[in-house]
């Protein structure tokens, strides 16, 4: 389960998105630098070999450490892009591109948010989507949505089997694991009706939707997926009524519970910000993005970590020469890693209310003062004030890691929550 959100104001594109996997499913956020020349001609996806190119931007990635691919990230063109699970009625049980292989590609190799969409289309319709996405649920496949942004334009992009519709966004859009285009696209497979119509998809009557030629019921009804979307435009529309808009606001769009007095014992899949729970709410937000788009500069951050209102967001950028607390050494390395540490306070925190509420006001504190750096600045963006702003979180998360490393923990007797988490802990290596 996931959600992306995208907004547009005063010529500014502000990008969001939460990761929502399997709960022992690392997330970790790598730089990996532009490449020139080509060594070698064929590249090795997640599960498919395909042919390489010469030239490939450099991108930051939010990857789940299993997958060649990733669930978010953004270039140094200026491209953001943000995925989608997608369950389908044209799933292919065939070994393809997955998603988040298509979403590191669209990266790589787009000059522009149209560009990236393009090379994304190019993919599917020449070697289909395919593959188990789950980290130990090997069941798990299904198609996928894109947001796909730049400075000065976003488009949605959503796909089935090989199959695919476009609309471009003109305020502010949100997608989440459903369908969402129907008649309104701007773009689509070529010949679509018709072959649809040939794969049974379409009955020919009335107007051709894609959503409705396409879109499942069953996982999207479990996974409450319009609820969610829901939230999401209902989170975007507030904050688009702003005059002028911080950052930090589609930070907090994230953070969004359906109730938000409810703790993560008492969640729901109609959560943006997820907690997972048991047999039905298996998902677990486990790492998160936003970005700022202008003017053909970026700033991103992420938080490297899981539950994003547990979690502070970080400075990333694309001067190799800074090194960003939030960036991992390497795309598979788990031991060791922010998000592994960041697991040590989210997995106790959530059993103890009073202290998590303190750890969230200290986060909504240290947020504004590392956004303020920039702020400042009026966004122009230094290699001090990047330098100054991962400071400060490196030295919240040190502080509050410290903390709670070696707390004890405290499952809730005769609780199917604390049961839940406790088997969890136990299979991740928390079990002390």
């Amino acid at each position: 389960m996931c959600d992306t959100l995208v907004l547009i104001k005063n010529n500014i594109v502000y990008f969001a998105k939460n990761s929502d996997r399997e709960p022992g499913e690392a997330q970790l956020v790598v730089r990996i630098p532009p490449e020139s020349s080509i060594k070698e001609k064929k590249l090795r996806t997640t599960y498919i070999t395909i042919d390489q190119t010469a030239s490939r931007h450099g991108v930051i990635l939010s990857k789940p450490f299993w997958i060649w691919g990733a669930e978010m990230g953004a270039n140094d063109r200026g491209v953001v892009i943000g995925n989608e699970a997608i369950y389908s009625r044209a799933i292919d049980k065939k070994r393809g591109l997955i998603g988040m292989d298509l979403l590191r590609l669209g990266l790589e190799r787009g000059d522009t948010a149209e560009h990236a969409m393009h090379v994304i289309i190019e993919l599917i319709e020449k070697y289909g989507q395919g593959g188990v996405c789950g980290f130990r649920d090997q069941h798990m496949r299904y198609d996928n949505s894109f947001i796909i942004a730049d400075s000065s334009q976003s488009w949605i992009l959503e796909t089935a089997g090989r199959f695919w519709a476009a609309k471009k966004v003109t305020s502010f859009g949100a997608i989440s694991n459903c369908l969402t285009i129907g008649e309104d696209y701007d773009l689509k497979s070529d010949r679509l009706e018709d072959r649809a119509k040939q794969k049974g998809f379409f009955k020919s009557k009335g107007a051709f939707s894609f959503k409705k030629s396409f879109d499942t019921r069953f996982i999207p009804y479990f996974a409450a997926s319009r609820q969610r979307l829901q939230s999401g435009h209902n989170c975007l529309q507030q904050t688009f009524q702003n005059q002028q808009i911080n950052i930090q606001q589609m930070m907090n769009n994230l953070r969004t519970h359906y109730d938000q007095y409810s703790s993560p014992a008492t969640g729901t899949n109609r959560d943006i910000c997820m907690h997972a729970g048991g047999f039905i709410r298996r998902n677990q937000t486990c790492g998160s993005m936003v970005s700022r788009l202008w003017n053909n500069k970026s700033l991103h951050f992420c938080t490297g970590t899981s539950a994003p209102c547990m979690s502070i967001f970080k400075p990333v950028s694309f001067d190799y020469d800074l090194t960003f607390s939030v960036l991992n050494p390497d795309e598979q390395t788990v031991d060791g890693s922010l998000w592994q540490k960041n697991e040590h306070i989210h997995r106790r925190l959530i059993f103890m209310d009073k202290k998590r509420q303190i750890l969230q006001e200290s986060i909504a504190q240290t947020e504004n003062e590392m956004i303020s750096v920039f702020e400042n600045d009026n966004f122009e963006i230094f290699r001090q004030d990047m330098e100054k702003a991962d400071d400060i979180v490196r030295e919240w998360m040190e502080r509050w890691y410290q903390e709670y490393r070696n707390h004890t923990f405290h499952y809730p007797s005769m609780n199917l929550y604390g049961g839940f988490w406790k088997r969890t802990n136990a299979l991740d290596g928390f079990n002390f």
